[in-house]
């Protein structure tokens, strides 16, 4: 099988690498079992590390749903969720309603023209964009918190955990406060390990 290009990670359940079908060399399917006691309703997608798209191209991200034979559909319907490339080698995406235990979610990955799958993206923004949500209320338009009030969260995360490890001001001089590399590079450790575990949780206002 050819070298994987692609990571998915759906909320709580390990990483896949490989697709369950390649329908032409840029088009990819990977078929997600749930897990019998857990739903999910996100997917990580992301560049294998040392892995380079053509130049020109993104990968357009769908979410591929099978045809519904009782409308008379016979062929599957796809919805694009988003695209990855230069520059945005990873992003969450949001699949809708969390799925159903048992049943297959079907990711669709497609290498494609990069201006095209920017275009889409921004449709998509657009789309989000009517559903407006009353001003000064910190939310974008798609109803979740800015980027900046995300922004805002992380950096409260992660002054929380550094301020634990603070040593008022007997070792930073005079009313400093020295915090050790390792105590953010285990604060790193954490906070990658519960956004990929919950990558909602930064929609959430902290506790």
């Amino acid at each position: 099988m050819a070298q994987p290009l692609f990571g998915i990670v759906p909320t709580g359940l390990p990483v896949l690498t490989q697709p369950t079908e390649a329908p032409s060399a840029t088009s990819f399917l990977y078929s997600i079992p749930s897990s019998p006691d857990r739903s999910f309703s996100h997917v990580v997608v992301f560049l294998l590390p040392s892995i380079e798209l053509p130049q020109g191209t993104a990968a357009a991200i769908y979410l591929v749903t099978p045809p519904n034979t009782a409308a008379g559909q016979t062929t599957p319907s796809s919805r694009f969720l988003g695209g990855i490339g230069p520059g945005k080698e990873s992003a969450i995406f949001k699949i809708g309603a969390p799925t159903t235990p048992g049943a297959s979610t079907v990711i669709g990955i497609s290498v494609e023209e990069a201006g095209s799958v920017a275009t889409r993206i921004e449709e998509v923004r657009g789309s989000s964009s009517k559903a407006l949500v009353p001003a000064g209320s910190g939310s974008g338009g798609s109803g979740g918190p800015s980027t900046l009030v995300l922004a805002q969260r992380i950096i409260q995360n992660a002054f929380n955990f550094l301020a634990s490890f603070s040593s008022g001001g007997s070792g930073g001089g005079a009313g400093g406060e020295v915090v050790p590399l390792k105590a953010f590079e285990e604060w790193w450790r954490k906070f990658e390990g519960r956004v990929r575990s919950d990558p909602t949780f930064l929609e959430r206002a902290q506790e």
